[in-house]
C-alpha cells in the first residue's frame, strides 16, 4: 500500500514537473555533446600537434647547428617578435610584403566580419585607436546588423517560403506540415548547393594551397559564424585581381549570412519543431488561471462600484426638487 502511494506520488510529481524534467535533460545532453566533441577533437588533433612540435624542434636544432655564431636565446626572442607580428596579420617573409591589411578592400572585409561576428582573427587593430573604434564600431554595428538582417529576413520568408507553401495548400490542397517539409528540403538542398559547393569549388580552382574540403570547410565556419580564421581567401601573393576578389567575397558573406538564416528560419517555422521547441519551454498560464483572475478582478470592480454607489447615496440631497416629465405637455412653460 505504501509502495503503491509512493509510486503514485512519484508519477503525479514527473507529471506536475515535466517541462523542468525536459530541460534538465536538454541541459544534461548539451553537457554530454560537448565533452563528446572535446573527445573527438583531443583524439583526433592530438598526434597531429606532437608531431608538429617535434618537427619544429627538429628544424630549430639543426638551424642552431648550422649557425653556431647564433644563440637560441636571440633566436627566441626574433621569433617570438615574428610570431607576434603575424598575429596581427603582418609577416616579414618576402614574398608577404605587397599585401597590405589595411588598404580600403581588406579593411571593408575586416568590417564585414566584425560587424557579422565571424571575426577570422587574422588581422586585428595594431594601435590603441584602432581598438578603441573597434569596440565602439562593433557596439553600435552588430545591433545595427541584426535589425538589418533581420528586415530582409521577413521581407525574404513571405516570398520564399510562407507564399509558395500557401499556394500549394490552395492549389492543389496538400496538407501544410507535409508541403512545409518538401519546400524546407528544397530550399536546403538550393542554398547547400549556391553557397556551398559552387563556391567550394570556385574557391579550390582560385587559392593555390586549396582542396575542395579546405574550400568547402571554410564556406561552412564563414557561414556559420564560428570564424576560425585558419583559411582566409585572399591572402596568397600572387592573388590576381585582389582588391576585387576581397570585394566579391564580402558580398558572398553578407548574402550567404542572409541566406543561412532564411533556412534557419524555415525551418524553425515547422510545425513538428515548434511542437518539440514547446516540451522544453514553461507553459503559459491555463485557461482556468485567467477565468479566475478575471472573476478576481470582476469582484473587485463589483466592490467598488457598490461602495462607490453607497457613497453617492449618502451624499445630501438637493434644496430644489426636480419633477419628473411624463410627456412634453406636462411643462408648465408649454401651457
Amino acid at each position: 500500500m505504501l509502495q503503491s502511494l509512493a509510486s503514485n506520488s512519484c508519477v503525479r510529481l514527473i507529471q506536475s514537473h515535466k517541462s523542468t524534467w525536459y530541460f534538465v535533460s536538454l541541459v544534461l545532453g548539451y553537457v554530454l555533446y560537448l565533452v563528446f566533441g572535446a573527445v573527438v577533437f583531443s583524439s583526433v588533433e592530438l598526434p597531429y600537434e606532437d608531431l608538429l612540435r617535434q618537427e619544429l624542434r627538429t628544424i630549430k636544432k639543426q638551424f642552431l647547428q648550422e649557425n653556431e655564431c647564433l644563440s637560441e636565446d636571440r633566436l627566441e626572442r626574433f621569433l617570438k617578435k615574428a610570431l607576434d607580428a603575424s598575429n596581427y596579420g603582418v609577416s616579414i617573409l618576402n614574398n608577404a610584403s605587397d599585401n597590405w591589411n589595411w588598404d580600403f578592400t581588406s579593411a571593408l572585409f575586416f568590417a564585414s566580419t566584425v560587424l557579422s561576428t565571424t571575426g577570422y582573427g587574422h588581422t586585428a587593430p595594431l594601435s590603441s585607436g584602432g581598438k578603441a573604434f573597434c569596440i565602439i564600431y562593433s557596439v553600435i554595428g552588430i545591433p545595427f546588423t541584426l535589425l538589418f538582417l533581420t528586415a530582409v529576413v521577413q521581407r525574404i520568408m513571405v516570398f520564399s517560403t510562407r507564399r509558395p507553401i500557401m499556394y500549394f495548400y490552395r492549389r492543389w490542397g496538400v496538407s501544410k506540415p507535409l508541403v512545409a517539409i518538401v519546400h524546407a528540403t528544397v530550399l536546403t538542398t538550393t542554398a547547400v548547393s549556391c553557397f556551398f559547393l559552387i563556391p567550394a569549388a570556385i574557391f579550390s580552382a582560385l587559392e593555390d594551397n586549396w582542396n575542395f574540403l579546405e574550400s568547402f570547410y571554410f564556406c561552412f565556419i564563414s557561414l556559420s559564424t564560428i570564424g576560425l580564421g585558419d583559411y582566409v581567401p585572399g591572402e596568397a601573393t600572387n592573388q590576381k585581381f585582389r582588391e576585387l576578389y576581397k570585394v566579391g567575397i564580402t558580398v558572398y558573406l553578407i548574402l550567404g549570412l542572409i541566406v543561412m538564416l532564411v533556412v534557419l528560419e524555415t525551418f524553425c517555422e515547422l510545425q513538428q519543431l515548434k511542437q518539440l521547441r514547446k516540451i522544453f519551454y514553461l507553459k503559459k498560464d491555463k485557461p482556468q488561471d485567467r477565468l479566475a483572475i478575471l472573476e478576481h478582478d470582476h469582484l473587485s470592480f463589483t466592490t467598488v462600484s457598490n461602495r462607490a454607489t453607497v457613497y453617492t447615496e449618502g451624499k445630501t440631497q438637493p434644496f430644489v426638487s426636480v419633477p419628473s416629465l411624463v410627456s412634453p405637455n406636462d411643462d408648465p412653460m408649454i401651457q
